[in-house]
Protein backbone atom coordinates (compact mmCIF):
# COMPACT_ATOMS: atom_id res chain seq x y z
CA UNK A 1 0.00 0.00 0.00
CA UNK A 2 1.06 3.56 -0.68
CA UNK A 3 -1.11 5.70 1.51
CA UNK A 4 0.84 7.20 4.41
CA UNK A 5 3.81 9.35 3.34
CA UNK A 6 6.27 11.32 5.48
CA UNK A 7 8.98 13.68 4.28
CA UNK A 8 11.71 13.86 6.93
CA UNK A 9 13.77 17.05 7.06
CA UNK A 10 17.08 18.20 8.47
CA UNK A 11 18.31 21.72 8.98
CA UNK A 12 19.39 23.28 5.68
CA UNK A 13 16.81 21.38 3.62
CA UNK A 14 16.50 22.41 -0.02
CA UNK A 15 12.98 23.72 -0.66
CA UNK A 16 12.78 22.49 -4.25
CA UNK A 17 13.52 18.89 -3.32
CA UNK A 18 11.03 19.11 -0.46
CA UNK A 19 8.52 20.67 -2.84
CA UNK A 20 8.86 17.74 -5.23
CA UNK A 21 7.67 15.31 -2.56
CA UNK A 22 4.93 17.69 -1.38
CA UNK A 23 3.68 18.21 -4.93
CA UNK A 24 3.32 14.51 -5.70
CA UNK A 25 2.05 13.26 -2.34
CA UNK A 26 0.89 16.27 -0.35
CA UNK A 27 -1.87 17.79 -2.51
CA UNK A 28 -5.52 16.75 -2.41
CA UNK A 29 -6.48 15.88 -5.99
CA UNK A 30 -9.61 13.92 -5.11
CA UNK A 31 -11.59 16.20 -7.46
CA UNK A 32 -9.77 14.36 -10.28
CA UNK A 33 -10.52 10.98 -8.77
CA UNK A 34 -6.95 10.62 -7.55
CA UNK A 35 -5.92 9.08 -4.22
CA UNK A 36 -5.38 11.35 -1.22
CA UNK A 37 -2.26 10.53 0.76
CA UNK A 38 -1.94 10.94 4.51
CA UNK A 39 1.05 13.25 4.19
CA UNK A 40 3.21 14.88 6.85
CA UNK A 41 6.40 16.91 6.95
CA UNK A 42 8.57 15.58 9.79
CA UNK A 43 11.52 17.29 11.46
CA UNK A 44 14.54 15.36 12.68
CA UNK A 45 15.98 18.43 14.43
CA UNK A 46 13.30 20.36 16.28
CA UNK A 47 10.06 22.11 15.29
CA UNK A 48 11.69 24.82 13.13
CA UNK A 49 14.29 24.22 10.43
CA UNK A 50 16.27 26.57 8.24
CA UNK A 51 16.64 26.09 4.49
CA UNK A 52 19.40 26.96 2.06
CA UNK A 53 17.31 29.92 0.91
CA UNK A 54 18.01 33.00 3.02
CA UNK A 55 15.12 33.96 5.32
CA UNK A 56 13.02 30.88 4.53
CA UNK A 57 12.32 28.35 7.27
CA UNK A 58 10.04 25.35 7.74
CA UNK A 59 7.97 24.75 10.87
CA UNK A 60 6.23 21.45 11.62
CA UNK A 61 4.64 19.86 14.71
CA UNK A 62 5.73 16.36 13.66
CA UNK A 63 8.76 14.59 15.11
CA UNK A 64 10.44 11.30 14.31
CA UNK A 65 7.69 9.23 15.94
CA UNK A 66 5.51 10.12 12.93
CA UNK A 67 7.77 7.92 10.77
CA UNK A 68 6.54 4.80 12.56
CA UNK A 69 3.21 4.87 10.71
CA UNK A 70 4.52 5.75 7.23
CA UNK A 71 4.37 3.51 4.17
CA UNK A 72 6.92 5.75 2.46
CA UNK A 73 9.59 8.00 4.00
CA UNK A 74 11.09 10.58 1.66
CA UNK A 75 14.43 12.26 2.41
CA UNK A 76 14.95 15.49 0.43
CA UNK A 77 18.39 17.00 -0.17
CA UNK A 78 20.02 19.56 2.07
CA UNK A 79 23.14 21.60 2.68
CA UNK A 80 26.41 19.73 3.25
CA UNK A 81 24.68 16.34 3.33
CA UNK A 82 27.84 14.70 2.00
CA UNK A 83 29.87 15.80 5.03
CA UNK A 84 27.56 16.42 7.99
CA UNK A 85 26.79 14.15 10.95
CA UNK A 86 23.21 12.92 11.23
CA UNK A 87 21.11 12.45 14.37
CA UNK A 88 21.44 8.82 15.52
CA UNK A 89 17.70 8.77 16.27
CA UNK A 90 16.92 9.51 12.60
CA UNK A 91 19.26 6.80 11.31
CA UNK A 92 17.76 4.26 13.71
CA UNK A 93 14.22 5.24 12.66
CA UNK A 94 15.11 4.72 8.99
CA UNK A 95 16.59 1.29 9.70
CA UNK A 96 13.50 0.26 11.66
CA UNK A 97 11.30 1.47 8.85
CA UNK A 98 13.06 -0.62 6.22
CA UNK A 99 13.07 -3.64 8.53
CA UNK A 100 9.27 -3.52 8.78
CA UNK A 101 8.82 -3.08 5.02
CA UNK A 102 8.45 0.68 4.73
CA UNK A 103 9.94 2.20 1.60
CA UNK A 104 12.48 5.03 1.80
CA UNK A 105 13.09 7.42 -1.08
CA UNK A 106 15.90 9.96 -1.34
CA UNK A 107 16.02 13.02 -3.55
CA UNK A 108 19.51 14.09 -4.65
CA UNK A 109 21.94 14.34 -1.70
CA UNK A 110 19.33 12.86 0.63
CA UNK A 111 20.96 9.58 -0.38
CA UNK A 112 23.83 10.36 2.01
CA UNK A 113 21.35 10.05 4.89
CA UNK A 114 20.40 6.59 3.67
CA UNK A 115 24.07 5.70 3.37
CA UNK A 116 24.73 6.83 6.94
CA UNK A 117 21.86 4.59 8.06
CA UNK A 118 23.53 1.60 6.35
CA UNK A 119 20.77 1.24 3.77
CA UNK A 120 22.94 1.41 0.64
CA UNK A 121 25.20 -1.56 1.31
CA UNK A 122 24.89 -4.16 -1.41
CA UNK A 123 22.43 -1.99 -3.32
CA UNK A 124 22.52 0.05 -6.51
CA UNK A 125 21.74 3.72 -5.98
CA UNK A 126 21.45 7.05 -7.78
CA UNK A 127 22.59 10.55 -6.86
CA UNK A 128 23.22 13.83 -8.67
CA UNK A 129 26.26 13.32 -10.88
CA UNK A 130 28.10 16.05 -8.94
CA UNK A 131 28.05 13.85 -5.81
CA UNK A 132 28.61 10.45 -7.44
CA UNK A 133 32.34 10.16 -6.79
CA UNK A 134 31.99 11.18 -3.13
CA UNK A 135 29.11 8.77 -2.56
CA UNK A 136 31.19 5.94 -4.05
CA UNK A 137 34.13 6.88 -1.84
CA UNK A 138 32.09 6.94 1.36
CA UNK A 139 30.07 3.81 0.61
CA UNK A 140 32.23 1.45 -1.46
CA UNK A 141 29.81 -1.45 -0.88
CA UNK A 142 27.10 0.44 -2.74
CA UNK A 143 26.96 0.50 -6.53
CA UNK A 144 26.52 4.12 -7.56
CA UNK A 145 24.84 4.61 -10.94
CA UNK A 146 25.96 8.12 -11.96
CA UNK A 147 24.06 8.28 -15.26
CA UNK A 148 20.51 7.32 -14.27
CA UNK A 149 17.61 9.46 -13.05
CA UNK A 150 16.61 7.04 -10.29
CA UNK A 151 17.17 3.50 -9.03
CA UNK A 152 14.47 1.29 -7.53
CA UNK A 153 16.08 -1.25 -5.19
CA UNK A 154 12.86 -1.88 -3.29
CA UNK A 155 12.43 -0.87 -0.48
CA UNK A 156 15.17 1.73 -1.12
CA UNK A 157 14.54 4.17 -3.98
CA UNK A 158 17.17 6.79 -4.77
CA UNK A 159 17.03 9.62 -7.28
CA UNK A 160 19.40 12.10 -8.86
CA UNK A 161 19.21 15.86 -8.55
CA UNK A 162 16.21 18.16 -8.45
CA UNK A 163 13.66 17.14 -11.09
CA UNK A 164 14.79 13.51 -11.03
CA UNK A 165 12.98 13.32 -7.71
CA UNK A 166 9.76 13.84 -9.64
CA UNK A 167 10.65 10.90 -11.87
CA UNK A 168 11.26 8.66 -8.85
CA UNK A 169 8.05 9.68 -7.08
CA UNK A 170 5.93 9.17 -10.20
CA UNK A 171 7.64 5.83 -10.79
CA UNK A 172 6.60 4.69 -7.34
CA UNK A 173 3.02 5.87 -7.88
CA UNK A 174 2.96 4.05 -11.23
CA UNK A 175 4.33 0.90 -9.61
CA UNK A 176 1.85 0.88 -6.72
CA UNK A 177 -1.26 2.49 -8.18
CA UNK A 178 -0.94 2.08 -11.90
CA UNK A 179 -0.03 4.26 -14.90
CA UNK A 180 -3.40 6.01 -15.02
CA UNK A 181 -2.91 7.52 -11.55
CA UNK A 182 0.71 8.47 -12.27
CA UNK A 183 -0.22 10.01 -15.62
CA UNK A 184 -3.00 12.09 -14.09
CA UNK A 185 -0.72 13.42 -11.36
CA UNK A 186 1.92 14.24 -13.97
CA UNK A 187 -0.68 16.02 -16.10
CA UNK A 188 -1.73 18.17 -13.16
CA UNK A 189 1.92 18.98 -12.51
CA UNK A 190 2.50 19.67 -16.24
CA UNK A 191 5.47 17.30 -16.35
CA UNK A 192 6.11 14.17 -18.42
CA UNK A 193 4.99 11.00 -16.61
CA UNK A 194 8.21 9.33 -17.75
CA UNK A 195 11.40 10.86 -19.14
CA UNK A 196 13.73 9.15 -21.57
CA UNK A 197 17.45 9.07 -21.02
CA UNK A 198 19.44 9.71 -17.89
CA UNK A 199 21.86 12.12 -16.25
CA UNK A 200 24.56 11.58 -18.85
CA UNK A 201 23.01 14.22 -21.09
CA UNK A 202 23.27 16.85 -18.31
CA UNK A 203 26.78 16.19 -17.01
CA UNK A 204 29.28 19.01 -17.48
CA UNK A 205 31.24 17.89 -20.42
CA UNK A 206 34.86 18.97 -20.73
CA UNK A 207 36.63 15.74 -19.85
CA UNK A 208 39.43 15.97 -17.33
CA UNK A 209 42.78 15.82 -19.06
CA UNK A 210 45.13 13.26 -17.63
CA UNK A 211 48.87 13.71 -17.86
CA UNK A 212 49.62 12.98 -21.48
CA UNK A 213 53.36 13.15 -21.80
CA UNK A 214 53.71 11.25 -25.06
CA UNK A 215 50.29 11.36 -26.75
CA UNK A 216 49.27 14.94 -25.89
CA UNK A 217 50.05 16.35 -29.35
CA UNK A 218 48.12 13.53 -30.97
CA UNK A 219 45.11 14.26 -28.76
CA UNK A 220 45.13 17.88 -29.90
CA UNK A 221 45.30 16.73 -33.52
CA UNK A 222 42.43 14.28 -33.00
CA UNK A 223 40.25 17.00 -31.44
CA UNK A 224 40.82 19.20 -34.49
CA UNK A 225 40.03 16.41 -36.98
CA UNK A 226 37.02 14.67 -35.45
CA UNK A 227 35.25 14.56 -38.80
CA UNK A 228 38.02 12.52 -40.42
CA UNK A 229 38.37 8.76 -40.49
CA UNK A 230 41.63 7.76 -38.80
CA UNK A 231 43.23 4.48 -37.83
CA UNK A 232 45.45 3.54 -34.92
CA UNK A 233 48.27 3.08 -37.43
CA UNK A 234 47.89 6.67 -38.64
CA UNK A 235 47.78 8.02 -35.10
CA UNK A 236 50.81 5.95 -34.11
CA UNK A 237 52.72 7.33 -37.08
CA UNK A 238 51.96 10.89 -35.93
CA UNK A 239 53.34 9.98 -32.50
CA UNK A 240 56.38 8.27 -34.07
CA UNK A 241 55.58 4.96 -32.40
CA UNK A 242 54.59 1.50 -33.42
CA UNK A 243 50.80 0.89 -33.27
CA UNK A 244 51.25 -1.51 -30.36
CA UNK A 245 53.36 0.93 -28.32
CA UNK A 246 51.01 3.82 -29.15
CA UNK A 247 47.92 1.87 -28.04
CA UNK A 248 49.62 0.93 -24.77
CA UNK A 249 50.81 4.48 -24.05
CA UNK A 250 47.40 5.90 -24.98
CA UNK A 251 45.65 3.58 -22.52
CA UNK A 252 48.14 4.44 -19.78
CA UNK A 253 47.83 8.20 -20.22
CA UNK A 254 44.11 8.62 -20.97
CA UNK A 255 42.57 5.59 -19.27
CA UNK A 256 40.84 4.44 -22.44
CA UNK A 257 41.48 3.28 -25.99
CA UNK A 258 41.95 5.60 -28.99
CA UNK A 259 38.62 4.43 -30.44
CA UNK A 260 36.65 5.08 -27.25
CA UNK A 261 38.35 8.43 -26.69
CA UNK A 262 37.57 9.51 -30.23
CA UNK A 263 33.98 8.29 -29.98
CA UNK A 264 33.42 10.25 -26.75
CA UNK A 265 34.84 13.43 -28.27
CA UNK A 266 32.59 13.02 -31.30
CA UNK A 267 29.54 12.69 -29.07
CA UNK A 268 30.61 15.83 -27.19
CA UNK A 269 30.92 17.74 -30.45
CA UNK A 270 27.49 16.51 -31.55
CA UNK A 271 26.04 17.71 -28.23
CA UNK A 272 27.55 21.17 -28.76
CA UNK A 273 26.20 21.36 -32.30
CA UNK A 274 22.73 20.23 -31.23
CA UNK A 275 22.65 22.87 -28.50
CA UNK A 276 24.13 25.78 -30.42
CA UNK A 277 23.19 25.36 -34.11
CA UNK A 278 20.23 24.61 -36.37
CA UNK A 279 22.23 22.22 -38.53
CA UNK A 280 20.52 19.10 -39.80
CA UNK A 281 21.25 15.69 -38.33
CA UNK A 282 23.10 14.71 -41.50
CA UNK A 283 25.31 17.81 -41.29
CA UNK A 284 26.04 17.23 -37.60
CA UNK A 285 26.80 13.57 -38.25
CA UNK A 286 29.27 14.56 -40.95
CA UNK A 287 31.00 17.26 -38.88
CA UNK A 288 31.27 15.00 -35.84
CA UNK A 289 32.70 12.08 -37.79
CA UNK A 290 29.74 9.70 -37.64
CA UNK A 291 29.08 9.77 -41.38
CA UNK A 292 25.32 9.30 -41.31
CA UNK A 293 22.43 10.46 -39.14
CA UNK A 294 21.63 6.82 -38.38
CA UNK A 295 25.15 6.21 -37.04
CA UNK A 296 24.97 9.43 -35.03
CA UNK A 297 21.68 8.35 -33.49
CA UNK A 298 23.00 4.88 -32.64
CA UNK A 299 26.13 6.13 -30.88
CA UNK A 300 24.29 9.03 -29.19
CA UNK A 301 21.72 6.67 -27.66
CA UNK A 302 24.46 4.29 -26.50
CA UNK A 303 26.42 7.09 -24.85
CA UNK A 304 23.64 9.26 -23.40
CA UNK A 305 20.50 7.15 -23.31
CA UNK A 306 18.53 9.60 -25.45
CA UNK A 307 18.20 10.47 -29.13
CA UNK A 308 19.77 13.53 -30.82
CA UNK A 309 16.31 14.96 -31.51
CA UNK A 310 15.20 14.50 -27.90
CA UNK A 311 18.46 16.05 -26.70
CA UNK A 312 17.96 19.11 -28.91
CA UNK A 313 14.37 19.51 -27.68
CA UNK A 314 15.52 19.29 -24.06
CA UNK A 315 18.11 22.03 -24.45
CA UNK A 316 16.56 24.31 -27.08
CA UNK A 317 12.82 23.73 -26.84
CA UNK A 318 10.38 21.68 -28.95
CA UNK A 319 10.49 24.07 -31.90
CA UNK A 320 14.19 23.34 -32.42
CA UNK A 321 13.78 19.62 -33.18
Amino acid sequence: MLQNVAAVLLDGVHPFELGVVCEVFGIDRSDDGLPVYDFAVVSAEGPSLGTHVGGLSVTTPYGLDRLDEADLIAVPAGNDFATRVYPPELLAALRRAVDRGTRVLSVCSGVFVLGAAGLLEGRRCAVHWHHAAELSRQYPRATVEPDVLYVDEDPVITSAGTAAGIDACLHLVRKEQGPEVANKIARRMVVPPHRDGGQAQYIERPLPRSRCDTVGEVLVWMERHLGEEVTVEQLAARAHMSPRTFARRFQQETGTTPYRWLLRQRVLLAQDLLEATDETMDAIADRAGFGTAAALRHQFVRALGTTPNAYRRAFRGPEAA
